[in-house]
């Protein structure tokens, strides 16, 4: 009994008496759902130009997520891929399938501020993370609780160190810092304005702005979201990713 009650003193809680890696993953589990079928579009802002895009989006649980360009029409039909671990990306212009390896997943896609990982999620922040609450603090009015994600020794993933603000009432990541492995900013996420989809309250716009470039960010904005739809595993093929369609 003594070394249980030791234990529990060493479990950071929440005002809800949920432990830090709960909370993450319940704010996680509500940003995916079971699964998902999504339409956003993404501002890229640089100091002297802005362009847009336009995608949907499909996911299936943690494992299982694609993704296809819509907009502009030069990029229409490209599609991103994940199954588990691997990630695939086809690109209709040169009617090509490439795999992209590990080493791929800190560079920027398609020329957002966002990186391949942030996109597809190929790491977790629920598993290859320890979690621990730091603080608590408002963003945009709500209060948070500000958590700090160390990576677990044998994952393999982008960051150093995340932190990140969800809100004490519904779970919203309202804001999170990447780190890089020297402790270093890199990019920070800030989500607002937010609108209710399929019964689950989230932030409806996600800035993305990168700490070295003044004056670059990325705006995603979801302008639908549904849950729990049907879909299974056999969705998420490259075969299908070359002839998917945003009516699927």
């Amino acid at each position: 009994m003594r070394f249980l009650v030791i234990a529990l003193m060493l479990v950071p809680w929440g005002l809800s008496g949920q432990s830090a890696f709960e909370i993450v993953q319940e704010s996680d589990q509500k940003m995916r759902g079971r699964n998902s079928k999504g339409t956003t579009t993404i501002q890229i802002v640089r100091p002297k130009y802005t362009r847009e895009m336009k995608m949907v989006n499909w996911t299936l649980g943690d494992d299982y997520a694609l993704v296809l360009i819509l907009e502009p029409k030069k990029d229409e039909g490209s599609a991103f891929l994940k199954r588990e671990k691997e990630i695939w990306n086809w690109v209709p212009n040169i009617e090509r399938t490439i795999k992209l390896p590990p080493s791929m997943m800190t560079q920027n896609w398609m020329g957002t501020d966002f990186t391949n990982d942030d996109l597809v999620k190929q790491s977790s922040i629920v598993v290859d993370y320890t979690h621990e609450i730091v603080s608590e603090e408002k963003v945009n009015g709500l209060n948070c609780w500000k958590i700090e994600l160390t990576p677990k020794p044998e994952a393999a993933v982008v960051w150093g160190k995340i932190l990140i603000w969800i809100d004490q009432a519904d779970f919203m990541q309202m804001k999170v810092e990447f780190y890089d492995e020297d402790d270093f900013l890199v990019n920070t996420l800030s989500g607002s304005e937010p609108k209710e989809f399929d019964g689950q309250l989230l932030p409806s716009r996600l800035e993305m702005i990168p700490a070295e470039k003044p004056g670059n960010k990325t705006v995603m904005i979801t302008n639908t979201l549904d849950f729990n739809i049907d879909i299974a595993e056999s969705f998420f093929t490259t075969r299908n990713m070359r002839s998917v369609k945003s009516t699927d």
